[in-house]
């Protein structure tokens, strides 16, 4: 026998004929509408903790930083507060310092990027086949992300030391022990891109990893029937199926050197850290800002820096969105 399921909402009106009484017809009326209510309500109730908890700590300390980056403000007195309109702003966009530090985190992180996503992509690549104990090998790869920020950069920060440093012993043997790395331009750069570098990729490798093996075994057969090689297959297969993971990290790794803030603080440590070297070639604006607020004490200036790093990153988003918007485009 056929049966019907009544649905939720749905007001059933009583039978005609029925000897049913007004009082329960208008109580099922009333059970209706609060059904009805909770079938529209609880998403929004279900919802709302995060959206109060993000509305506490993550957009009241944000427009909070806008209104200090108005006044000038000093740690000292944070009760002391003097409208000063966009002077912080226009402060610190004609200092050169600050031009610096934004060359120096956009250097940084196209140098610790682009070869931790390549060697990220081929470590993946590698895992993806049937190897023994694949497990101990993926745990061992993600073993520098689990490690703190100040342990590596003081690990490394020993290796990078101009006397007596791990590498300049290396390269003592063939003439180049003499590296000052802390104190030269594009070395001291270079020193913090190896500390990121070591500690990201294994974190992206498991990301690739993830994408791969989501990646159809049709597609690699039939490449594979096609005569294509591996590295056929990893050029036309595997690439092209990683495009969206690909951009996913590019963003991700993009907002992580924005924020580059412990490899340079602690490369050297002390007030040669909080200043980015002794010429400031290697501060980020992460230092630029911390400099500004918690060791000259300006916070409206420091304020202004974090808005001007929240625009950046808006507008390398946006390049983002354009280039991705790009490439698919282009596969179609």
């Amino acid at each position: 026998m056929a049966t019907s399921t009544p649905t939720r909402d749905a007001y059933a009106p009583p039978p005609r004929g029925s000897q049913q009484k007004p009082v329960n017809a208008r109580r099922q009326m009333w059970r209706s509408r609060l059904w009805r209510f909770d079938d529209k309500a609880s998403p929004y109730a279900y919802i709302a903790p995060f959206f109060l908890v993000f509305a506490a700590f993550g957009l009241y300390p944000l427009v909070y930083t806008g209104w200090i980056a108005l006044h000038r403000v000093e740690m000292t007195g944070l009760d002391q507060m003097e409208w000063v309109g966009w002077a912080n702003f226009d402060r610190i966009l004609h200092d050169a310092e600050f031009w610096t530090a934004v060359t120096n985190t956009f250097l940084i992180g196209v140098m610790s990027t682009v070869p931790q996503l390549l060697v990220a992509l081929g470590l993946a690549h590698l895992l993806n086949y049937k190897l023994r104990a694949s497990t101990f090998w993926r745990t061992i790869i993600l073993t520098p992300y689990a490690t703190s920020v100040a342990s590596a950069a003081l690990v490394f920060a020993l290796v990078f030391r101009a006397d007596g440093g791990l590498l300049n012993w290396v390269l003592h043997f063939v003439g180049l022990g003499h590296t000052n790395w802390a104190n030269g331009e594009w070395t001291s750069k270079i020193a913090i891109s190896v500390i990121v570098i070591w500690r990201w990729t294994g974190y992206n490798t498991l990301i690739y990893l993830a994408a791969m093996q989501a990646v159809p075994s049709d597609l690699y057969e039939a490449a594979s029937l096609d005569g294509a090689s591996r590295w056929q297959q990893f050029r036309k297969v595997t690439i092209p199926s990683l495009r969206p993971t690909i951009l996913f990290t590019i963003v991700i790794s993009t907002i992580g050197a924005m924020q580059l803030f412990g490899e340079p603080l602690l490369l050297e440590g002390g007030a040669i850290g909080a200043t980015g070297g002794t010429e400031n070639q290697y501060e980020t604006l992460s230092v630029y800002l911390y400099n500004y607020g918690w060791h000259l004490g300006h916070l409206g200036p420091a304020a202004a820096v974090a808005w001007a790093m929240l625009a950046l990153l808006l507008i390398i988003a946006g390049i983002n969105w354009l280039f991705g918007r790009f490439v698919r485009k282009s596969a179609v």
